[in-house]
């Protein structure tokens, strides 16, 4: 076999090291070429087999550990989502530090910066407010002999029966049913326990998503797609369920309601019906009503109540969403007078953890939804000083800047892609004087400050935090400061009125 392997083919490979995908780095033959290989951590041999190709490199999937790493431990959950459950958790943390600083140095050539030490989580298990879980029909789903997740009772398991899950990492449309999902409460597990049984009961069928179809069963009943279920963990706890389906009739769905609240009582705070037409496996869009309870999921994070929306955007590690904003509270170092802007401010939490220590706030966010719940979100706690403008940050950051003023400071949490180069360019047009950028990605956080660097800024502090224990995903703020004069052109006066709203322009629901 050469060096350069074919779709299919099996090899033995030895890995070196942990790429920033949280895959292991193997090498082949003398030219050294890369395979990245899920499932296998460094000084481990394995049997994998190769599921992508390309000219320099292929991505490989573990079929068999042959020898174990010295640093491998044994895994608590069967779970696709939480590869690195088999590296003890302090070794995490220094494979985390290490890679938001070799991302920073070798990617944005960037040095003269603080690492500070990473933030440890609160909790490794249990840790998230919010699963999204598939239905299955059984068909070989599972033999019953482990949960996806966890704890070795893997359900009923019976072909054919309905199964409720995580998809199988070596098949997008099989599902393994799962008992206790370690990610989750002991709460939160009980309630997809609750609905499972109950559309067990009700002779209920998953959609079949292999079809490429979302049409209702033969009987006219929609087909289940999806059981979502969120949790406040500060408020009680208090759950939100929400059954995602296909289109079709579900005339006996308040029976749902019904039964989980019977059995959660006080801690159930809504039901929700989801049907959705998309293709795609996704529990947003669609129309989504409400059977039992409230719409919105009381929380809170820090001294602010919130109401989360059903598919409304929020940190799915509560408790670590306030060690996170927090570390942006120190890194502005508000006194009071400040303009801060906040961009892709989704529904405001960080921007109303700031907005009391500031002069005046404005966040710019493009989904208007999400805006609606920021603004309500003001009210609600009674920050007079926070505002909220939709529109796509590219285009409508020229016109807060025309409208309000140049911030003082300016705070920043992208999507994983990062910044694109037009928003860095509206972002130095700005001219604020310090940045405070949020980063759930080390190797878009990288560039990004680099380009910024370049353009007067001097990186000063970052500090990774770990949201999300037993993945690779790894959350970092950084803080820049400007030290010259930042390049603005008469571009920043340029801003076009079709592209955002005022906060009182947009209906808060």
């Amino acid at each position: 076999m050469s060096d350069r392997p074919e779709r299919g083919d099996e090899l033995e490979l030895t890995v070196d090291s942990l790429a920033h995908g949280g895959e292991g780095v193997a090498r082949l033959g003398d030219s050294g070429y890369v395979v990245f290989v899920a499932g296998a951590i460094p000084g481990d041999r394995v049997r994998a087999v190769v599921y992508k190709r390309k000219r320099n490199y292929a991505h490989a999937r573990t079929l068999e550990v042959l020898e174990p790493g010295p640093e491998r431990i044994p895994p608590q959950a069967d779970h696709p989502g939480v590869p690195w459950q088999v590296l003890p958790y302090e070794r995490q943390l220094q494979i985390k530090q290490g890679q938001v600083d070799d991302a920073l140095r070798r990617i944005g050539g960037l040095d003269g910066f603080e690492l500070e030490p990473i933030v440890p989580a609160l909790e490794t298990w249990r840790y998230r407010n919010k699963l999204e879980y598939s239905f299955g029909n059984g068909n070989g789903d599972g033999d019953g002999s482990g949960g996806e997740d966890g704890s070795g009772a893997g359900g009923a398991g019976a072909q054919g029966e309905l199964q409720c899950g995580f998809h199988a990492p070596a098949g997008w449309n099989r599902v393994i049913p799962i008992e206790d999902c370690l990610l989750a409460s002991e709460l939160g597990n009980q309630a997809r326990r609750i609905a499972l049984r109950w559309c067990r009961e009700q002779g209920l069928r998953a959609w079949e998503r292999g079809l490429r179809n979302t049409d209702p069963g033969p009987d006219g009943r929609a087909l289940l797609r999806n059981l979502v279920v969120r949790e406040g963990r500060r408020t009680g706890p208090s759950l939100q369920v929400r059954l995602v389906t296909t289109d079709g009739e579900l005339e006996e769905i308040p029976a749902l309601a019904a039964a989980l609240a019977a059995e959660l009582g006080e801690h159930l705070s809504g039901v929700l019906w989801t049907r959705s037409g998309a293709l795609a496996e996704t529990t947003a869009g669609g129309e989504t009503e409400l059977i039992w309870g409230e719409s919105e999921l009381p929380e809170r994070l820090g001294e602010l109540d919130l109401r989360i929306s059903p598919e409304a955007f929020f940190q799915t590690n509560t408790e670590m969403a306030e060690v996170l904003y927090g570390i942006a509270v120190e890194y502005a170092a508000l006194e009071g007078w400040e303009r801060v802007y906040d961009l892709y401010c989704g529904t405001g939490a960080i921007a109303l953890t700031l907005a009391p220590r500031a002069g005046e706030l404005w966040g710019i966010e493009l989904v208007e939804q999400a805006v609606a719940d920021a603004i309500a979100a003001a009210r609600r706690n009674q920050i007079r000083s926070a505002h909220f403008f939709a529109g796509d940050t590219r285009l409508a950051l020229p016109e807060l800047v025309t409208r309000a003023g140049r911030p003082d400071v300016l705070v920043v949490d992208p999507p994983r892609a990062g910044l694109s180069q037009k928003v860095v360019r509206r972002i130095i047009e700005a001219a604020p004087r310090r940045i405070v950028y949020i980063s759930c990605n080390p190797t878009t956080l990288a560039p990004n400050a680099a380009q910024l660097v370049e353009a007067g800024w001097t990186l000063r502090r970052v500090r990774p935090v770990d949201m999300f224990p037993q993945t690779h995903h790894v959350e970092s703020v950084a803080l820049l400061e400007r030290t010259g004069s930042a390049i603005a052109t008469d571009e920043t006066s340029s801003a076009t009125g079709e592209a955002s709203a005022s906060s009182d322009e947009v209906d808060p629901g």
